[in-house]
């Protein structure tokens, strides 16, 4: 999974949890997430790929947002006051910092294939990379070696992060594509030019404001220039002295119709009049048609076309008047026919309100008209001259009497009038929408609608259905990830509108504009208002019109125009069957929006799989009926017991799809009657179907039968009783009733009152009482009877009895009420007055129980006192009662806390006097809230505080009542502030363990308010919190059963928080209801963490008296664990955590441990979570004592040995120190000067060799030919050296020619004539060879036979390639289909050997393949590189001296060949003539100690050094002469009589030995015939012979006079640093070969190698390697190792030049550095390893690191097609066509086959396409052509 699709994945993974879909409207389908701030994006219409462009990167995406290219674009070196890097011989003396790289401009140019990519960096430098791959630059700009730049040219975008650039790329009527930039202008006197550097603008001096540029990548000269003539016309530049008025910061740019529009706000003009719109649309003519005249300019000048007017977003002082996004569309608009153009804009003002604005085009347009005819024809303020543009024609309007403009000077204006112009009036608007924190606006048109979309800059996006009047019918929300501002561009997906782009901060998100399948119903669907919604008919279900599958056709798809009446519905005839009925089909008529069901599968579906075969009988128009067979009777369910009827549901099913569903009814109305057994007749008539009641049999029947003639239809008509009052009767007395009925029939009695006296009259008054009621009771003999029971009777009752009165106190003010409990308290309410002293207190009657209690308000007392209840009962007397009542006054001291938050919650505690009196206390907030009361008491009142209605409400005042009374005076009441509510920002850690306990740490503000928190984790638990300060709280985190991600919410003060309330009215309205996400916040639960010892082990020994400490390892998690959260116990004992990392933590205990136990449990706690992971041990310590003696004893003793011995030593060793101290400080001083002069040969021999060296010498390259043979015959080349290749010389007037070189494969081939079947075999043969199936077979026949020897594998392959190489591609073919059957080999057993050897003849072919291909790369770019580091190798050698017999020299890379002597040799100068050279003398540098053979070699190479090597003479075959300066000359010569003798050798003549003055004069000539000579010095017996060392040392003690000898021994090691001198010399030849070696030329790019490498990566992709390694290590076997390092190694193969044996080991210590270089294993380097390898070691990570890089590059180029690789491959064929004898190379192949003739053919027919294809037969043709003629060659290939 690519990247960029797993950061999508959890982008909406996280946006599920945050977005509750079910309410929004939108959704966002991929998300792309940028670690950068995002600057600019573009879709591309066609392929629908997206281009992102970030500070430092520029991305390239799919239609998804999957990431398909990234390339880094900063951060680079650079300065503002410093031209483009680009800009040839440009200084900058200023220091450069590493700068981001912000885009400020991206647009594609699809003609050409480019993206136009400008940064902020380098001056605002704009890049054209290609549209296919981002990362590849498609034009180089400015090109290579091009002199005529400027700044202009380069000098693009804005400069700085924080300056606007805006453009668009259109085609001028000559087909030429044109870029136009509005970029703000950032030099002096601006904000974002540097301080202090005032009078060094080098940026914007000459860049205007405005400008029309050349974007003709076929024009590379005069790419972004000014492209017409004079440049300042196609510009719009302000004059520097009013730049300060116009700070233009672009908004946007687009083209409409052929004219273009930039947008842009004028930021002088902000604060100066925020009432005053300075939102300013400037329009500009295109030349995109047609040209005016045929003899005019080519365009139109800028300024000439430009004018621009004010946008005024709003009316009457409430003015948005800063522009922030535009999208222009086409939208239906009032009359609702036409399409017409409008702007929307969104504007904004400083306190973040803003609006969204629409302007009509041709209101625009029709101002523009005008301005243009009030500037010509009537001048007035309405229209200004812009006098501040360079440009302009003049300071103002000017009247030009009745001159007639015509409409395209009216749009376009013209060069005769003025220019350019401003209007002065704006463009008015009223809002369309008012918002807070808008950003970004685009529109769309569906279904006639009008669609707004409007990004936010605090991450939402919001989506408007707009009515055709401009107001808002709908709005629906998306809150987007991590609430980042939305850029004010967005574009919809080009393939589909339903789909929007739009990037926040962060990320790229494509956001689907309508989620339909929210709704489950056509009615909520076509009800929700969303336009993109409707109703897919035959699919059931709601979608947007181009997911329907056949939503084009007519009536399948129902839009919201449409209405949800068009929803389908279904009626059923009949609706409701008897049981009884025989009824076989029911009739369906389908309303609604239905497509014509002709050729659809329609069905009635009873149930799941019951279904019936519908009819249809009319299947067309807005109506359709059809009929359906119902079910026989017994496949319904039976009827309910208990119910009448049974309801069946029946959905219409097409093609397999519900598309509407009813239902219909079957009854039974025969249970009607039996389940309603009372009013049988009533429900039977009264049900919804028809049914019948049976008069006779009193049965409920659903047919009316002829022979019933009594059956009842109506419900009137069943018989029922009249009501009638019946006055109540006293128990256990008759008394009749008489009711009347209007039926036949007798009915039951109605209900009648009876009552009985003596139940529920306890006294007198209760009893009397009751005559209210219309009971005649009376109160005789004590109780109560019927009074007609009774003798006598007395009314009167005795006098009323007070038990209990409540409550006992009450306030002064009055309003309590107060209950009264006891006997004989009246007979009614009227009867009863109640007084406290004189104070009364009024009756509530309907509280009143009659005698026992009731219920009165107390009057107002005018002070406090304490008085006894009277009840006073007319006629009775009066009571009073025990307790006395008191009046009192309440008061108010103190309420704790005094502010909270506005959500309420807060628990206050109220503390006064007398707070607990009365019936009913309440506690008022601001006289309309209630603090609810909690706990009460006298003294004390503690209540919750609501929240806040009114969002300003800051101190309110809290007021006790009393009895509903208002607040009486000002000591009950308090005042109480509202603060702003606690926000919570986040929590952490955001992981918690199963066992749950974790501290979660909860950071905000505004916690001093908070009481108490409760953490509530959704459907896991609730914990209780702690706050330790007003901006952190702490939680326990609960237990949970399983890992899962949680939601968290948190209860403050017992109120859910929700996030933070508005502060005030004017910020942005509370979260719409599409957002479930605020307050919530995320809580991952993972697995417990895991503990275990150091060694895991279980047992830990533990002596007592000793610390003890532990080492204790964390199992791998994911819960980021800090040293706090962790507690470790060894039984009671605390254990101290002393350290602690990701990995282990170690606790220890200085305590004595001393328990009882002898093990002690060792146990981590994390939170909740405890687990015992080992025991300790406690041991005696009497074994350690004992121990410890022991091996003290030991010590000692040993101790006392070492002394004596050491004594004796000792002893010894200082005599022998005093002997050698004396050699030792000898020595000292000899190698303090060695080292010196190698300190200062290591300084000095670079710039020397720098110096010296001769590019201008011409490069002597090989011919193709002699380089293919070469490297293909290497060793029949060094064979062929001696009598084929080594030249003859003749001597002529001119000097010594060499003969040409010959080679068998190079000369013509001469067939025998005598013979003529041969040549037709051969031809034979090579059509067999060409041959796919023969040729592969051929091979691995040979290959197969033991003893065809690696050296015949070898030789085969180079035949193989010199026979085909006139048709490369058919040889790459065969190669790679061996080297897939190499691959399959190698793979089953070690895929890193393979390539390693060339063992194999397809491995000797991917070598010779390698070696044509890459020819010309090592030609063009390798070959300068590679031979001045072999003319600074052969003369840093000669620099020094080179002993001419053993080869060893003072400079040298190769240890085995380092003089490890000290011989002192210093330069001289010799004047040399050669006669017969037609030269002058030439001053040659020659060493004092070299001798005269070298000495002649030098001045051989002085004279010859233009020529190739083969064409030089040798040394032995010249004579050199000395004339000293008594013109006698000397013949010099290696040995004569003058050679002394040294160490019984013969030593060589030198110079030095001559005595051979500087500037001596010498002559060289041709030997005129060959002598008997010493021949080559380097092959004399050393044994007889020296020059400068012996071939060994021989420093034999019996050789005294070594000691006295004038060359000092000295540690031969020390002339080891030469080598370093050496290398630091020859660093920078090597460093440029290796640089040429690794490096991808632009315009020579190694095709082979890319093409091979992909071979390579797609073959282990087959078989499943993805080891970077092997990978690593095949690509190294194939090029550098098999095909570098052989060049390295053998120059001879490409250059014209002598390889000595000295050189060849210097270039083996290169070619070992750069195997090790290509090597992914490390060295492992030390003291003793050869210094070979150890010469490099520093470097090589450095050339690892190219080596890596290298392969980086080839895989990031451009795939090679096997199309374009033919292409080269034939190419190269054609380059070198007839250059090689290959009939001479199918005869040599041919004696292979001849030899193994019998393994061919068997192999030929064992396989079946050989078989197939007569193979074989065709090659025992070849062999009989060939087989009796005998080839007569006198060479072997």
């Amino acid at each position: 999974m690519p990247p960029s699709i797993e950061i999508a994945v959890l982008l909406l993974g996280v946006l599920a949890l945050e977005t509750r879909r079910s309410a929004c409207a939108l959704h966002i389908q991929q998300a792309f997430a940028s670690p950068n701030q995002t600057n600019n994006f573009v879709v591309d219409p066609v392929t629908r790929k997206v281009y992102l462009a970030t500070v430092n990167t520029v991305y390239q995406l799919n239609g998804t947002l999957s990431l398909e290219v990234e390339k880094r674009t900063g951060p680079v070196q650079d300065n503002l006051l410093c031209h483009a890097p680009q800009l040839p011989q440009a200084p900058c003396e200023h220091p450069k910092s590493l700068t981001d790289n912000y885009n400020k401009l991206l647009k594609l140019d699809r003609e050409q294939g480019v993206v136009v990519v400008c940064g902020s960096v380098y001056q605002g430098f704009c890049e054209l990379r290609k549209m296919g791959n981002i990362s590849e630059i498609a034009v180089e700009f400015p090109p290579q070696g091009e002199k005529t730049v400027f700044p202009s040219m380069l000098n693009i975008a804005a400069n700085h992060p924080n300056a606007s650039t805006v453009g668009l790329v259109f085609k001028s009527h000559g087909g030429n594509t044109r870029l136009l930039v509005g970029a703000t202008y950032t030099g002096a006197g601006t904000q974002f030019f540097p301080k202090n550097h005032s009078k060094e603008d080098l940026r914007f001096e000459n860049t205007p404001e405005i400008a029309i540029r050349s974007l003709n990548i076929k024009d590379l000269s005069r790419l972004f220039t000014y492209d017409i003539n004079p440049s300042e016309d196609n510009v719009f530049k302000i004059k520097q002295e009013v730049k300060t008025k116009n700070k233009l910061n672009f908004v946007h740019a687009f083209i409409q119709k052929t004219y273009s529009y930039i947008a842009f706000n004028n930021d002088a003009k902000m604060g100066h009049k925020e009432s005053q719109p300075n939102s300013i649309l400037a329009r500009i003519c295109l030349d995109t048609e047609n040209p005016r005249k045929s003899t005019g300019p080519e365009s139109r000048k800028l300024t000439e076309s430009y004018i621009q007017m004010p946008l005024q977003c709003g009316f009457n002082g409430n003015i948005y008047n800063r522009l922030l996004s535009l999208y222009p569309a086409e939208i239906h608009t009032d009359d609702g026919m036409s399409l017409e153009p409008y702007l929307f804009g969104v504007f904004a003002k400083a306190d973040r309100k803003s609006a969204l604005c629409a302007f009509k085009f041709g209101d625009i347009e029709e101002e523009i008209r005008q301005g243009r005819r009030n500037c010509s024809n009537s001048p007035s303020s309405d229209v200004q001259v812009l006098d501040s543009v360079i440009q302009g024609s003049g300071a103002a309007c000017i009247q030009k009497g009745n001159l007639v403009l015509q409409p395209e000077q009216l749009d376009c204006g013209a060069a005769h009038l003025q220019h350019p112009l401003s209007l002065r009036r704006p463009l008015r608007a009223i809002p369309v929408f008012e918002y807070p924190g808008l950003s970004s606006v685009s529109v769309d048109n569906v279904h006639n609608h009008t669609v707004v979309f409007l990004g936010t800059s605090n991450g939402r996006l919001r989506k408007l259905t707009l009515l055709p009047n401009m107001t808002v019918a709908n709005q629906w929300t998306l809150k987007l990830p991590a609430s980042e501002a939305v850029h004010h561009i967005m574009t919809f997906d080009p393939s589909d509108r339903n789909f929007l782009y739009l990037m926040t901060s962060h990320h790229m998100l494509r956001v689907k504009v309508a989620d339909c399948g929210q709704w489950k119903s056509c009615s909520d669907c076509l009800g929700a208002g969303d336009t993109h919604c409707g109703w897919c008919t035959l699919e059931n279900r709601c979608t947007i019109q181009k997911e329907c599958a056949r939503g084009l056709l007519a009536r399948s798809w129902i839009s919201l125009s449409e209405g949800s009446q068009q929803c389908p519905s279904m009626t059923l005839t009949p609706p409701e069957i008897s049981i009884s009925a025989d009824i076989k089909v029911v009739g369906i008529l389908i309303n609604g929006s239905v497509p014509d069901l002709v050729g659809s599968r329609v069905e009635c579906e009873y149930g799941p799989g019951v279904s019936t075969a519908a009819t249809l009988h009319l299947d067309y128009g807005p109506a359709q009926i059809q009929t359906c067979p119902l079910l026989p009777r017994e496949n319904y369910q039976p009827i309910l017991p208990g119910t009448d009827h049974l309801t069946v549901s029946v959905a219409i099913k097409v093609n397999g799809t519900s598309v509407v569903s009813g239902s219909f009814i079957i009854y039974d109305c025969e249970r009607t009657g039996a389940i309603h057994p009372k009013t049988s007749c009533l429900s039977c008539l009264s049900t919804t179907w028809k049914c019948y009641w049976d008069q006779k049999t009193h049965l409920c029947v659903s047919s009316k039968d002829e022979s019933k003639h009594n059956l009842l239809e109506n419900a009137a008509s069943c018989p029922s009783l009249v009501p009638s009052e019946v006055p109540p009767s006293p128990s256990g007395m008759a008394q009749d009733f008489t009711l009347s009925l209007n039926s036949l029939f007798t009915s039951h009695l109605s209900l009648v009152e009876v009552y009985n006296c003596g139940v529920g009259s306890s006294d007198c008054s209760q009893c009397w009482g009751r005559e209210d009621q219309g009971h005649l009771c009376g109160w005789c003999e004590n109780s109560c009877r019927p009074r007609d029971d009774c003798q006598s009777i007395r009314d009167q009752c005795p006098a009323p009895e007070i038990h209990k009165i409540s409550p006992l106190r009450g306030p002064v003010g009055g309003g309590t009420l107060l209950t009264v409990q006891g006997r004989n308290l009246g007979r009614r309410a009227g009867a009863v007055k109640v007084l406290i002293g004189d104070v009364l207190c009024t009756l509530l009657p309907d509280r009143y129980i009659v005698s026992v209690e009731l219920v009165c308000v107390t009057g107002r007392s005018e002070f406090h006192r304490t008085d006894v209840v009277q009840v006073n009962v007319d006629h009775s007397g009066m009571g009073t009662s025990k307790e006395s009542f008191s009046y009192l006054v309440p008061k108010l001291l103190s309420m704790e806390p005094t502010k909270g938050s506005r959500a309420g919650g807060t628990r206050v505690t109220i503390r006064g006097q007398h707070l607990d009196i009365g019936s009913h206390v309440r506690i008022k907030v601001n006289n309309t809230l209630e603090c609810t009361i909690t706990e009460k008491t006298d003294e004390n009142i503690e209540c919750t505080m609501p929240p806040a209605l009114q969002t300003h409400a800051d101190s309110v005042t809290v007021c006790v009542e009393f009895e509903n009374l208002p607040c009486q005076s000002e000591d009950l009441s308090t005042t109480y502030t509202y603060e702003k509510n606690p926000t919570i920002s986040f929590i952490q850690p955001k992981k918690s363990y199963l066992s749950g306990g974790r501290t979660i740490t909860v950071n905000g503000l505004g916690f001093d308010l908070v009481q108490n928190v409760i953490m509530q984790v959704l459907e896991i638990g609730d914990t209780q919190c702690t706050v330790l300060s007003t901006y952190m709280i702490i939680c326990p985190s609960p237990a949970s059963s399983q890992s899962q991600p949680a939601t968290v919410q948190f209860l403050l003060n017992g109120v859910l928080y929700t996030g933070d309330s508005p502060s005030s009215a004017d910020s942005e309205p509370e979260e719409e209801e599409g957002e479930l996400h605020k307050g919530h916040f995320l809580l991952e639960y993972v697995e417990d963490p895991q503990f275990f010892t150091a060694n895991k082990e279980k047992l830990i020994k533990h002596h007592v008296g000793e610390p003890l400490t532990l080492i204790i390892n964390k199992g791998p998690s994911e819960l980021e664990l800090v040293q706090d959260e962790y507690s470790v116990m060894v039984g009671p004992y605390p254990c101290n955590i002393s350290f602690h990392n990701d990995q282990l933590f170690h606790c220890t205990i200085n305590e004595l441990l001393s328990s009882s136990e002898r093990e002690l449990p060792v146990t981590v706690q994390v939170g909740n979570f405890r687990h015992t992971i080992a025991k300790v041990q406690i041991g005696g310590s009497e074994l350690a004592i004992v121990v410890s003696i022991v091996v003290c004893c030991v010590l000692l003793l040993l101790c006392t040995v070492a002394l004596v011995v050491y004594c004796t030593k000792s002893r010894r060793a200082e005599r022998y120190w005093q002997k050698t101290l004396l050699q030792m400080e000898e020595m000292e001083s000899q190698i303090r000067e060695e080292i010196r002069k190698g300190f200062a040969e290591l300084q000095t021999d670079m710039t020397d060799l720098t110096k010296e060296l001769n590019r201008s010498q011409g490069i002597p390259f090989l011919e193709y030919k002699q380089f293919v043979t070469r490297t293909f015959f290497p060793k029949m080349c060094s064979d062929y050296e001696k009598s084929l290749v080594q030249p003859a010389y003749e001597n002529d007037a001119l000097g010594p020619r060499a003969l040409p070189e010959t080679h068998p494969l190079l000369q013509d081939w001469q067939a025998n004539t005598t013979r003529p079947n041969i040549e037709e075999g051969i031809t034979l043969f090579s059509t067999l060879l060409n041959n796919k199936h023969f040729l592969i077979t051929f091979v691995h026949a040979l290959e197969q036979q033991k003893d065809f020897a690696v050296r015949d594998r070898c030789s085969l392959a180079s035949l193989l390639t010199i026979a085909l190489h006139g048709k490369l591609e058919y040889y790459t073919s065969i190669m790679k289909d061996l080297l897939v059957d190499l691959i399959d080999a190698s793979a089953s057993k070690n895929p890193k050997l393979m390539l390693r050897r060339t063992e194999s003849v397809v491995e000797k072919m991917l070598t010779n393949w390698m070696s044509i291909c890459m020819y010309s790369y090592l030609k063009e770019t390798v070959g300068e590189p590679f031979f001045l580091l072999l003319c600074a190798i052969k003369q840093q050698i000669n620099k020094g001296s080179i002993d001419a017999i053993t080869g060893k020299a003072r400079y040298t890379l190769n240890e085995e060949w380092l003089l490890r002597e000290n011989i002192e040799a210093k330069p001289q100068n010799i004047n040399v003539s050669f006669q017969g050279c037609g030269m002058d003398s030439l001053s040659v540098r020659v060493m004092n100690t070299d001798t005269i053979c070298q000495v002649k070699e030098k001045i051989i190479e002085a004279f010859y050094k233009n020529l190739p090597f083969s064409q030089w003479p040798r040394a032995e075959d010249v004579d050199l002469e000395w004339f000293d300066s008594g013109s006698n000359s000397k013949l010099l010569q290696d040995l004569d009589n003058s050679s002394v003798m040294e160490d019984g050798r013969k030593k060589l003549n030198t110079v030095f030995h001559y005595q051979i003055p500087e500037g001596a004069s010498l002559a060289m000539s041709m030997k005129d015939k060959k002598e008997n000579t010493l021949g080559r010095v380097k092959d004399l017996d050393t044994e007889k012979y020296v020059h400068l060392v012996l071939p060994h040392d021989e420093l034999m003690e019996t050789k005294k006079s070594h000691r006295h000898s004038h060359r000092k021994k000295v540690l031969p090691e020390i002339y080891l640093t030469r080598l370093l001198s050496t290398k630091g010399t020859l660093q920078k030849f090597l460093d440029d070969l290796f640089q040429a070696i690794l490096s991808i030329p632009q315009d020579r790019p190694p095709l082979a190698v890319k093409y091979f490498f992909d071979f390579l990566e797609e073959q282990a992709d087959k078989r499943g390697i993805t080891d970077p390694d092997t990978l690593h290590i095949w690509k190294t076997n194939s090029l550098p190792l098999r095909f570098w390092v052989n060049i390295l190694k053998n120059p001879q193969f490409v250059f014209d030049i002598d390889k000595t044996d000295h050189m060849d080991a210097c270039l083996s210590v290169i070619a070992q550095a750069f195997i090790d270089a290509c090597s992914i294993s490390d060295l492992q380097l030390g003291k003793d390893s050869p210094t070979n390898k150890l010469l490099y070691a520093k470097e090589i990570p450095e050339y690892k690191k190219r080596v890596q890089c290298y392969y980086q590059q080839i895989q990031e180029m451009a795939p090679l097609s096997e199309q374009e690789m033919n292409a080269h491959l034939a190419e190269e064929s054609r380059k070198y066509r007839n250059e090689f004898n290959t009939n001479l190379a199918l005869t040599e192949i041919y004696k292979y086959a001849k030899r193994y003739r019998i393994q061919v053919v068997n192999a030929l027919e064992s396989n079946p396409t050989a078989r197939r294809t007569q193979l074989h037969h065709k090659f025992e043709q070849v062999i009989a052509l060939v087989e009796d003629n005998i080839y007569e060659c006198c060479s072997e290939a």
